[in-house]
């Protein structure tokens, strides 16, 4: 008899396909268990989800470790297998511009999301493309779909979002990507699978994982089109043009690498990122906030 395993998204996009596929492409079915997702709501974190009980696997950011190690608090959860290893994040602006530089943000309006790790992320992707975070005005317009209404109303000059709301702003010809903050910032550990120690121990983990490994492995070798057809129908509001050209950028950025585990190198490299941000006082121990993924 399956099992239900409960599922909750941080955020929701094509970013995190290698989850979706997880769970769209009938792998975790195939271990016996039957998926049922969630995307987190305002005020509440899918790790709130964790401590309770009722959610199995959260998608979160290693990231995420870093608030209770700096309260001299153990994290409740870790994170034991990395989504993204690379930001996914792109910028864009309202005209195409193949000869673009960080330098043409000087002076100008930025839309950027300012989340705990977007924004550290775009401050670091600015420092190392040689721009002066403070000498762009970067405007902080909430939520993303408040970030998407307020750049098709016209404000702003340049916009900072993950895909596809990018590629759909470009195939509703309203803007046009300039940059992708992934090539800027190079590999880190951006964005992860987070367990409870207690959870990871468990058969359903192993079960988890194995499936894991088998819906990235035919992500990353599938053609993009192939994939957006089966993720289509958790983006109804997305052209599926879109969603297989958001696919096929991600798998051509890198971000989704054969390997689930996250390295320590990755985590290092997040380390670097949140410093330079000043949003942690001390390089925080690869054990307090990473477990390796489970085998069986």
């Amino acid at each position: 008899m399956a099992r239900e395993i409960s599922i909750e998204f941080t955020r929701f996009s094509a970013f995190y396909s290698p989850l979706i596929a997880t769970i769209a492409g009938g792998y975790l079915e195939q271990e016996g268990l039957t998926p049922k997702y969630s995307v987190s709501t305002p005020g509440r974190s899918a790790i709130a989800g964790l401590i309770d009980g009722s959610v199995h696997v959260a998608q979160s950011a290693p990231s995420q470790g870093f608030t209770p190690l700096e309260q001299g608090k153990q994290p409740p959860a870790v994170h034991f297998a990395q989504i993204n290893e690379k930001d996914g994040f792109f910028l864009t602006g309202r005209s195409a511009d193949p000869d673009f530089t960080w330098a043409k943000l000087k002076g100008k309006k930025v839309l950027v999301d300012h989340g705990g790790q977007p924004l550290a992320m775009f401050k670091y992707a600015s420092f190392k493309r040689g721009l002066d975070f403070s000498s762009i005005e970067a405007i902080d317009a909430g939520s993303t779909d408040k970030m998407i209404a307020a750049f098709r109303k016209g404000e702003g000059d340049f916009i900072h979002l993950q895909g596809p709301a990018p590629q759909q702003l470009e195939h509703d010809g309203i803007g046009h990507i300039v940059a992708t903050l992934g090539d800027a910032i190079g590999p880190c550990a951006f964005s992860s699978l987070a367990a409870t120690r207690e959870w990871l121990t468990t058969d359903m983990a192993k079960r988890f994982t194995r499936a894991y490994r088998k819906a990235r492995a035919w992500l990353i070798s599938t053609p993009a089109a192939e994939v957006a057809k089966i993720e289509a129908p958790y983006f109804k509001d997305i052209d599926v043009t879109v969603l297989t050209a958001t696919i096929a950028t991600y798998q051509k950025l890198g971000n989704w690498t054969p390997h689930v585990e996250i390295t320590r190198p990755a985590f290092e490299a997040t380390l670097d990122i949140f410093q330079h941000a000043g949003l942690i006082t001390k390089r925080h121990r690869y054990e307090d906030v990473i477990a390796q993924p489970p085998v069986g």
